[in-house]
Parts: structure tokens; sequence; C-alpha cells
């Protein structure tokens, strides 16, 4: 299981609605809108999710 960056809702890889791929680094999410959002400014998510 993987976390959506955007949500936080826990998401099974295998049938992710989508992903998009960050710095080498595979992101998978709930919902297409989801994707978009991180898409917009993946770095706003990475980054906060680092810092806390």
């Amino acid at each position: 299981m993987a976390k959506d960056p955007v949500c936080d809702m826990m998401v099974d890889e295998k049938k992710a609605a989508a992903t998009s791929v960050y710095n080498g680094v595979t992101y998978y999410f709930c919902s297409k809108h989801c994707k978009m959002e991180f898409d917009e400014n993946p770095a706003k998510y990475v980054e906060d999710k680092q810092s806390k």
C-alpha cells in the first residue's frame, strides 16, 4: 500500500486510479483529481510530507 500524497488516503499500488513520477519516485493516487493537484505543484506535496 502507498499513501496518496495529496489526500493521505492509502492506495493499493496495483489498483491506483493514477500515478505520477517525480524525481524518480512513483506516487500513487486514489483519483485523477488528486493526480492533477499533485502534477500542478509536486514539490508542494513532497516537501510538505518530508518536513513533517
